[in-house]
This record gives C-alpha cells, structure tokens and sequence, in this order.
C-alpha cells in the first residue's frame, strides 16, 4: 500500500478536488496494467482522452477508459477481463465492483467502483470516506475501419505494455465527436486545441469511415477533405454556448489551467479550426 501512497504523494495535490482526481488516475493506471496482465490488449487498442493523459502528457485529468477493439467482434465480452484484473488489482488493496450501462449496442460500458482503497491511505484532504472510487470503461465493439496503432509502455504499477491508436488515428477519432456527438463536451475542445497545438495531422481514412458509420452524415458519400472539415468544425463552433464549454471542461483543470478559458470564444476556437490537416 505505501506503493499507492507515495504514487499519491507525487501529485502534490492542493484539496480534496486535487486529490479525488489523483486517485481515480492512479486507479485508472492500476487497472491499465491489470488489463495488460488479463491479454486484453492482443484484441484492443487505448484510446481518448486519458489514453492521451497517461502516455502522451495531455494537461488535463480525464474520467474514463475508453477503448476500441482492433477488429469488430459483436460477440465480445468485456466481463471477463475486468474480473480478472479486479483479481490483480486486490494486490493493491482495490475489491472491485462493477456493473453494465445501457447505450448503444455497439459499445460495451462498464461501472467499475471501489470503496477499500481510500480507507488505506492517509488523506490530507478527503474526509469522507464512503464516496467510492468509480470509472467508466467503455469498448467499441464495432470500430470503424481505418485505425491505425502501436505498442506503447508504462512503469506503474509495474512495468507494462498497452497498445494505443497512434496520434493520428486518436485525432481523428477526436474530430468525429466534436463533429458528431450531439451534446457539448467542453473537454473534446480542450483536447482539440492540444492536437493543433502539436500540429498533429488527423488520420483521413478513419475519420471518413467513422462519418458513414455514426453521425448526421451516417451512410453518405462524402468527400472528406480538409477543407470539409474546416468548414464543418466551423459551423459548429458559431452554434456553441461558450459559457457551457468552459463550465464543462472546468473541473478537470488546475485552477491556473482554468485562467486560459476566459478567452475561449468562437473566434478563438475558427481560428484553431485554420490548422486542422488530414493525412
């Protein structure tokens, strides 16, 4: 346990806020490896947001583990893979429970909570101590075609490896939401902005496929350029309430992170949309 604890030191966290997201990322990494260990990433590939925090440095915590699976599959099983990690995972002193969401059948979603860790650690700031551990695990089973990934490593808990969509392929992915996904997420902005900010290129033919197969432009024949996407992200971005957007993605920032939404705007946001290019 004093591995967990001295993981847990080195976020320096400030409150309980600090601290909370700390943990939750610390269980996320925990259950990475014991996922690893289960041989799950021989039929699936780490993608989002925290697949972007954990191995590639995103500045921002993030809530869920999202994945995809290399190869559709409609008889997937999810289950069998959280229970034998929740096995490895009892090692650090986490006794998982879980459970199913409802969605869309094409992506499996599991609640995974703890509520032993905590009580484990010396807290500076959280005092109670009944509010579980919880994250969101969600695979598509029916991923479009196109993705590409690799092979990347992480040293905690131990030394791992994980497969991943390269930077590309999770760009694409990235601008299939926010092009696609019928409520606002200030986060997939947040995220966006750091795809640009690396002058990442966007993986075009995933991106096409995932267009035709989910979307308001589900089943059509697009010619997806990027200048179709510029103009697209445009629109978008002149129907957003930006006030919502950074009321969103607000949470999962440092309070010196949250300094840069005050100019979040549409102009902002257009003029970012000038640098997406497809590859």
């Amino acid at each position: 346990m004093n591995f967990i604890q001295q993981r847990l030191q080195q976020y320096g966290a400030l409150s309980q806020e600090g601290e909370e997201m700390a943990i939750n990322e610390i269980t996320q990494e925990v259950m990475l490896y014991a996922l690893s260990m289960s041989g799950f990433f021989s039929v699936a590939a780490f993608v989002g947001g925290t697949a972007l925090r954990i191995l590639h440095g995103l500045d921002r915590f993030s809530e869920d583990l999202d994945f995809s699976l290399l190869q559709p599959d409609p008889a997937f099983s999810l289950d069998s893979f959280i229970k034998n990690a929740a096995v490895r995972m009892e090692t650090y002193g986490y006794k998982l429970e879980f459970s199913a969401s409802e969605g869309d059948p094409g992506v499996q979603r599991r609640f995974v909570r703890d509520s032993a860790l905590k009580r484990m650690l010396a807290l500076q700031y959280t005092k109670d101590l009944r509010k579980k551990i919880r994250i969101k695990i969600k695979v598509d089973t029916n991923p479009p075609h196109g993705a590409e990934s690799e092979m990347e490593y992480h040293i905690f808990p131990q030394d791992f490896s994980l497969r991943i969509h390269t930077m590309e392929s999770l760009f694409a992915g990235k601008l299939h939401a926010l092009l696609c996904r019928p409520f606002i997420k200030g986060r997939d902005w947040y995220d966006f902005g750091w795809y640009v900010r690396r002058g990442s290129g966007a993986n075009g033919t995933l991106l096409k496929n995932a267009l035709h197969q989910f979307g308001p432009w589900r089943g059509e024949s697009l010619d997806i350029t990027t200048e179709w996407i510029t103009q697209r992200l445009s629109e978008r971005i002149m129907e957003h309430d930006w006030d919502a957007v950074r009321k969103d993605v607000s949470p999962l920032l440092t309070p010196e992170q949250r300094s840069t939404l005050e100019i979040w705007s549409a102009p902002l946001f257009l003029k970012k949309a000038q640098l997406v290019r497809l590859v």
